[in-house]
């Protein structure tokens, strides 16, 4: 049971990374897959960043050759590989190629989320230079390496279980003890992901559900809205002794995510102060605008109006991501909710001066104006949603009279508006014909 959940998690993993490889590969069973070498090489490089020397075939001897060199770059980062051998993994030995992938995975996965902790936890930390090459020279500097490593990988579980532990305390009673058991209930899981993504969850109701219930939950909703690949099912875990190891994998995923999560904050948060900077600027301009035009034509207002707002929808592009954002008001930070107020207090004020200005136009533009404006408003309505199905006609017949009367006068605005003189006693436009081919369009 325990190679089998070892077997499926793992693979699960290594495709989740080897998706980012380029070409992406994937790998379909461990144990063959892992033998020609080429596949472990690809793992390594998406994981180091680095590109690994290869033979390009598939014969016996490229196929060693390959393997040689991933187990050689392993050892170069001082990783003790005890009793993994070549020839086993060629073999496609279970416990070998499980025990490969798992230094793998601890060294490169779990060990480097844990470096992010160090400090919070106290943990001793262990600096990327005590990665030493392999020569005789430099063996006692590996030996010594080794020891403080072994000591990290202790201290690298042990942050892992404190930080699942700091989720979970945030939701009463829930705790976690260890990697096995401490999870078979599925609320450590959920607890995580409530205090990661508020509101995605109901810890409460959580509680009253079967184990098996709450891991299919947990992982269905990781899944979908953290977009962290589903290495478990609920068998494996609602069960006497889960597997250690697969648990320590799936939930570094966790921390992968709250790590990304806070990079990504940061990143959020220099994009609002930019968002902010921009749409006082845009405010400034436009209080100077509405003073500077005050004395001015309805032909020259409009014309400045037109003129800012071909400025302000192509400048506006940029912040448009972070303006509308789709994320809640309980996951927005206090500058966020600044930033969205803010931004709603512009475009009131933006429409307030169009709506200002339509008010202005001269008879009869202006009387057709207030008419377009009243029917898209009605057009714009929803109905009312009734349950009552008599008095939902009787609403709907009401609303259709209003149309019908406010549609009596289509045929005189239309003739009006296409027969307007757009010009004044000097002959200067008294209209934009932007804003004459807007209202036809509209009409």
């Amino acid at each position: 049971q325990r190679e089998f959940t070892q077997k499926k998690t793992f693979t699960t993993w290594i495709n989740s990374i080897l998706a980012k490889h380029t070409p992406p590969s994937v790998i379909s069973d461990l144990y063959i897959d892992i033998q020609q070498g080429h596949l472990l090489l690809d793992l390594l490089e998406v994981l180091s960043g680095q590109h690994l020397p290869r033979e390009k075939g598939f014969n016996t001897f490229q196929c060693r050759s390959n393997i040689e060199n991933a187990l050689t770059f392993l050892k170069s980062r001082s990783l003790k590989l005890i009793n993994i051998h070549v020839a086993d993994i060629i073999e496609g030995k279970p416990s070998i190629v499980l025990g490969l992938i798992w230094t793998i995975i601890f060294h490169f996965h779990i060990e480097e989320l844990a470096r992010t902790l160090a400090c919070t936890y106290n943990q001793p930390s262990l600096d990327r230079s005590s990665a030493v090459d392999s020569s005789p020279k430099t063996s006692r500097s590996a030996k010594k390496s080794a020891k403080i490593k072994e000591r990290w990988k202790i201290s690298a579980t042990k942050a892992l279980l404190l930080w699942a532990k700091e989720q979970c305390s945030l939701h009463g009673s829930i705790n976690v003890t260890d990697f096995k058991a401490s999870w078979r209930s599925g609320l450590p899981f959920l607890a995580i992901i409530q205090t990661l993504r508020p509101g995605l969850v109901d810890l409460e109701k959580a509680k009253s559900r079967s184990n098996k219930e709450n891991l299919r939950e947990a992982f269905r909703i990781a899944e979908l809205e953290l977009n962290i690949p589903r290495l478990l099912e609920p068998e494996d875990v609602d069960i006497m002794n889960p597997d250690e190891r697969s648990i320590m994998t799936y939930v570094a995923q966790f921390l992968q995510y709250s790590k990304n999560l806070r990079e990504s904050e940061d990143d959020m948060q220099e994009k609002v102060r930019e968002a902010m900077s921009w749409l006082a600027a845009q405010e400034k301009k436009l209080a100077k605008l509405l003073i500077d035009t005050e004395n001015e034509t309805y032909y020259q207002k409009y014309k400045e109006m037109m003129s800012f707002m071909e400025a302000f929808n192509q400048e506006k592009n940029p912040f448009l991501p972070v303006l509308l954002s789709k994320r809640s008001e309980a996951e927005l930070s206090e500058s966020h909710q600044q930033m969205r107020e803010e931004w709603d207090k512009l475009i009131s004020q933006i429409n307030e001066w169009k709506a200002k200005l339509d008010r202005m136009l001269p008879s009869p533009l202006d009387g057709i104006e207030a008419w377009l404006q009243e029917v898209e408003h009605l057009q714009a309505e929803d109905l009312p949603d009734l349950q009552d199905p008599f008095k939902a006609m009787f609403v709907f017949r009401e609303i259709i009279v209003i149309f019908k009367g406010l549609m009596g006068c289509f045929d005189s605005h239309l003739d009006t508006l296409q027969s307007f003189k757009n010009e004044d006693e000097k002959n200067m436009p008294l209209v934009l014909p932007e804003k004459l081919e807007e209202m036809k369009r509209r009409l």
